[in-house]
């Protein structure tokens, strides 16, 4: 089934942010092989061109490396790994406190509601 993506932002990007977060969870381990180019855009249904420039600003971020004819791969440094996941963490906290903010929600309601949610 092909993805959706939303209309209002670049396919590239969303398939980078997709993937980025398949590495973060860790769905794509470290040193192993992502799926190819043309298995990415046959699953997503886009051109691959499309897939090719994700990967390439992915490949520019450090998060994966291509081995001459063998494909592209996962990095294996952690600490790289580890600081996507910082900053998509930090970018989502950010997001619903501004969402938030936006609401005229203050810290003492939103921590109540996060700790109820918790039970």
């Amino acid at each position: 089934m092909a993805w959706s993506f939303d209309r209002h932002t670049p396919v590239y990007l969303q398939i980078m942010a997709r993937i980025r977060n398949e590495i973060i969870k860790g769905t794509y381990k470290p040193h192993s092989q992502i799926p190819s180019v043309r298995q990415l855009a046959l699953e997503a249904a886009v051109n691959p061109n499309t897939v090719q420039r994700a990967l390439a600003d992915l490949e520019a971020e450090g998060l994966i490396y291509s081995e001459s004819t063998a494909g592209r791969f996962v990095t294996g440094d952690t600490e790289l790994i580890a600081a996507a996941k910082h900053r998509a963490a930090k970018e989502f906290v950010d997001g619903f406190l501004s969402k938030a903010k936006e609401l005229s929600i203050s810290k003492a309601e939103l921590t109540k509601m996060i700790e109820e949610e918790k039970e």
